[in-house]
């Protein structure tokens, strides 16, 4: 099934005024019970990264965790999580970041990367950018670059995919949603 043929728009779940009034979360779980869009998802990123000249995935707390171990195992890329503060049991270096929602903590184990390693990055989607522009800023403090962030869903309005292009990072979305579309 080509990608153009199936609508996965229609299996990402518009959620209105979660986590708080104003708000349409974008439930991507329905998308992950369809065993055929999951397999169309998993294969678009895997078919764009196969040849691409990087390291490592990197995967975010914690939907971004669903995308990348698939597509780490599937390219045979060694995989670096980047979780909310307190759950890593080793040595962490930490980043501060602000959300849609408040301020949050990124951490990554702080031997997961050296020096001209290469990172494609992963979330579920892409907001303010706060979660993935932490983890850049955390990449390049081990000496790393980041190769491209990418995601399922882009949110345009709110600004996140401009300020990574802004910081020198590519950005790479399988569809995009406007923030009043339900």
């Amino acid at each position: 099934m080509a990608f153009d043929s199936f609508d996965i728009k229609s299996l990402i779940r518009p959620v209105i005024d979660f986590p708080k009034p104003g708000v349409i979360f974008r439930d991507i779980t329905p998308l992950f019970q369809s065993p055929t869009a999951l397999r169309l998802v998993m294969d678009s990123f895997a078919h764009r990264y196969v040849e691409a000249d990087f390291t490592h995935i990197g995967a975010m707390d914690a939907r971004g965790f669903l995308i990348g171990s698939v597509l780490a195992y599937q390219l045979n890329k060694p995989l670096v999580l980047f979780r909310k503060q307190g759950k890593l049991p080793a040595d962490v270096l930490a980043e501060g970041y602000a959300t849609e929602y408040g301020e949050a903590f990124l951490e990554v184990h702080a031997d997961s990367l050296c020096e001209g390693d290469a990172v494609v990055m992963f979330d579920d989607l892409i907001a303010t950018g706060g979660t993935l522009i932490a983890a850049a800023n955390l990449i390049r403090r081990m000496g790393a670059r980041v190769h491209e962030a990418a995601a399922i869903i882009d949110l345009p309005e709110l600004g996140g995919s401009q300020r990574l292009e802004d910081m020198g990072i590519p950005t790479f979305c399988l569809t995009q949603f406007a923030l009043d579309d339900k």
